[in-house]
């Protein structure tokens, strides 16, 4: 049975994964970290910072925010444990540091642990190859109201998925209020709704003259995420290389 130490077990995501995990036989939860310690409701006990964990794991999954990334890296590269990233709102700052961490161990990342949202980005892929510059892109996401980032981590992975597919490097516009002029044929529209209990949805639009494509995923419940991240984690353990890792290496 694989060992996770799993991080920012306290929050939504946290307790998710916590409950997926219960009763399977392939892998547990040996402690978490969080703000608030002493024991876990999924029996487990939680500590202040990853070294208070009482024994090596086999991978430490992190669902808490950047501000936790140094430390993570640190404890990870000291006791060559994989690491498996599933926050989201990391600037260039941290994504360099994860590079860098690659170099020593593995280090898994992703914006969106729903196997789904990869099919997403395949199919908007191929949309952009296929209708070039004769459509306008715009990209649409749709999160609950305590949502911190915006535009969200997989919103900014559709992006990334369709300036490797235009013909031409897109130029990203996050806000139009204060442009006052015609869009730019180059132009990819971020548009972020925050409100509710929305768990996450993210749209492709493509309009051109008379018709719009409009490729879509709507996640339901966070099962769908914790379920990834659970079979991210499993792949993890066995992954000796270092490198940089992604859900494209977990479903082969």
């Amino acid at each position: 049975m694989r060992k996770m130490l799993l991080c920012g077990c306290g929050g939504r995501m946290g307790q998710m994964v916590s409950r997926l995990i219960l009763g399977r036989e392939d892998i547990s939860v040996i402690a978490g970290c969080d703000i608030l310690t002493g024991g876990s409701a999924f029996g487990y006990p939680i500590v202040p910072d990853p070294s208070g964990c009482p024994e090596r794991p086999d991978v430490v999954v992190d669902f808490s925010s950047p501000a936790a990334l140094d430390g993570l890296l640190a404890y990870c590269g000291e006791r060559s444990v994989p690491l498996t990233l599933c926050a989201t709102g990391y600037d260039a700052a941290h994504l360099k540091k994860m590079e860098e961490a690659a170099q020593t161990i593995p280090v898994f990342r992703s914006g969106n642990m729903s196997l789904g949202i990869y099919l997403l980005l395949e199919l908007a892929k191929t949309a952009a190859a296929v209708l070039g510059t004769d459509f306008d892109v715009e990209i649409i996401e749709r999160h609950h109201r305590s949502k911190v980032d915006a535009p969200s981590g997989t919103a900014l992975m559709l992006y990334d998925a369709l300036s490797g597919a235009l013909p031409y490097q897109p130029e990203p516009v996050y806000d139009r209020q204060p442009k006052r002029e015609v869009r730019g044929e180059r132009e990819v529209g971020f548009h972020s709704v925050r409100g509710g209990t929305i768990v996450g949805e993210h749209e492709v639009v493509f309009a051109g003259h008379d018709e719009i494509i409009t490729l879509g995923h709507s996640a339901r419940s966070r099962e769908v995420f914790a379920a990834g991240a659970i079979r991210a984690a499993l792949f993890m353990a066995d992954v000796t290389k270092p490198g940089l890792y992604d859900m494209r290496n977990v479903i082969g």
